[in-house]
């Protein structure tokens, strides 16, 4: 697949944006501006706020409604902005979407519905209704360990028929599955593949992805960026390199404590202790590191920020 990034409407490195809180209920307005700068000034090529990173299935809706004036006023039209409208409510994202839209959001970003597993038939109608309420360009979302279904290739392609959806974004970690999507829109230029699995963005560029959502990147724009063009140019050495760095994070910051949250604690740990949030607050069913788990986040940050700069 020739590089058609320059024509491809999202892609790059777009994080999915941690979300600042400073209680349950309670959006830290002064960190959300803190960390949408840090990532501009690392040269992102967009934001995602609401996804599971952001810990929107654990937030209210006020709450989410919040984030997404906030987070629209304050990048200001600098880079694209994606929100996270997955519910298991059909309602509740139609509503999302069309409010994203309002402030001027670039798309929304839409799993199967959770809980309900829906056959496959089911979500090309679910999505197709929900995509005719809404004026807003959608990317499918592939999450299969959170939504226990996955939007099959053949789905994506009946619902890319629809040029309101430019784009899917996959979590799955299957590169079996990566391949056929590449394979199937190798010759469309306006619809994105982006990859959701931060070990796996590289060789996904270097296959002819157009961009990734690496949760790291929370925590070091710039390494991913840099990741992105060195695989851009086929820059092999520099993308060993930085490759490297990156599977360090899988095995230090992402690999404190012992439960699946562990991703989340330790990027809004590391967060806290530079400075760019206030609180490292997680919300309701998770909790903040223990004094133990802070203590090795900051201690190996504080030994190895310069090599992630």
């Amino acid at each position: 697949m020739k590089n058609k990034s320059h024509v491809i409407p999202i892609h790059g490195i777009i994080p999915p944006m941690i979300t600042p809180l400073l209680a349950e209920d309670k959006l830290d307005s002064k960190s959300l501006k803190n960390v949408i700068e840090h990532l501009i000034k690392g040269g992102v090529h967009g934001i995602f706020i609401l996804g599971s990173t952001g810990e929107a299935p654990s937030l209210s809706y006020k709450l989410r409604y919040r984030l997404v004036e906030e987070t629209c006023e304050l990048v200001a039209g600098r880079v694209p902005v994606i929100v996270g409208i997955t519910d298991t409510s059909f309602v509740e994202s139609v509503n999302l979407a069309n409010f994203a839209k309002e402030k001027k959001s670039t798309a929304v970003v839409l799993a199967p519905p959770y809980y309900f597993p829906a056959g496959q038939p089911e979500l090309v109608e679910y999505v197709g209704h929900l995509v005719s309420e809404i004026s807003i360009p959608l990317f499918l979302y592939n999450m299969p360990s959170f939504t226990k279904v996955y939007y099959e290739v053949e789905t994506v392609q009946t619902l890319s028929e629809n040029k309101k959806i430019i784009g899917i974004k996959d979590s799955s970690g299957n590169m079996l599955y990566y391949h056929r999507l590449l394979q199937l829109f190798k010759d469309r230029e306006d619809f994105s593949i982006l990859m959701g699995t931060e070990a796996l963005l590289a060789e996904s560029i270097l296959l002819g992805g157009h961009g990734g959502v690496p949760g790291g990147a929370n925590l070091f724009p710039n390494l991913f960026v840099r990741l992105y063009d060195a695989a851009q140019r086929k820059d092999l050495n520099e993308v060993r390199k930085l490759q490297d760095k990156v599977m360090r994070l899988g095995s230090t910051i992402y690999n404190v404590g012992k439960y699946g949250s562990s991703f989340l604690k330790g990027i809004k740990c590391g967060l806290a202790y530079q400075g760019i949030l206030k609180s490292d607050f997680v919300a309701e069913p998770f909790h903040a590191f223990r004094e133990k788990e802070k203590k090795i986040i900051i201690d190996y940050i504080k030994n190895s920020l310069s090599d992630y700069e």
